[in-house]
């Protein structure tokens, strides 16, 4: 494309606008409508024949600040407030017995196992917190207790959570109940 002095140009992939000031061969300088002069290359340019698109940026005339508050705001729209009621439902239970989790363990390595286990596991617990489920309850057997070593490795990766043993009555020594800190919405 043949560019001379005072055309009209946008930047392909970029946001910049203005008009060009100098040519040097294939570096063209460019004034943008910010007061800007700056050099690209011939072929990071396209000439505009409509000068009206030139003032039109991503955000139309709308300020940076103003986007990011428009944004915030709209984030703090789409979450809903829990109810204590709903606070106070019993936990999510996860059952994570590698029977409860594939039909068949033929051919699957011990270490294919434990995987499969702590990827549901943190599937699980993505799942709460993105959720606002409080309380998750991961039913995990007694064993040899690699599987609750494990999780408990897990668990420490995140902030605003807390594990311990699960209910004995209800579930014995074989579970770990995880309480997600609730971050408040204001």
């Amino acid at each position: 494309m043949k560019f001379e002095i005072n055309d009209t140009v946008a930047v392909l992939d970029d946001d910049l606008s203005g008009s060009i000031t100098k040519i040097e061969g294939s570096e063209i300088t460019v004034a943008t409508t910010n007061g800007f002069e700056l050099k690209f290359q011939a072929d990071e340019l396209v000439k505009i024949k409509d000068t009206r698109l030139m003032n039109q940026s991503l955000f139309s005339n709308k300020s940076l600040e103003s986007v990011l508050s428009e944004k915030e705001t709209k984030k703090r729209q789409n979450l809903s407030k829990v109810s204590s009621k709903e606070r106070t439902q019993p936990a999510m239970e996860v059952d994570l017995h590698i029977n409860q989790l594939v039909k068949s363990t033929r051919g699957m390595q011990n270490h294919e196992m434990l995987n499969l286990q702590l990827e549901t596991a943190k599937r699980r617990l993505d799942f709460a917190i993105k959720n606002r489920i409080q309380r998750i309850v991961f039913i995990h057997g007694v064993g040899e207790g690699v599987l609750k070593l494990e999780l408990e490795y897990l668990f420490k990766r995140y902030e605003g959570l807390k594990f311990y043993d699960a209910n004995y009555q209800k579930y014995g020594q074989g579970a770990t109940e995880v309480y997600i800190f609730q971050s408040k919405i204001s």
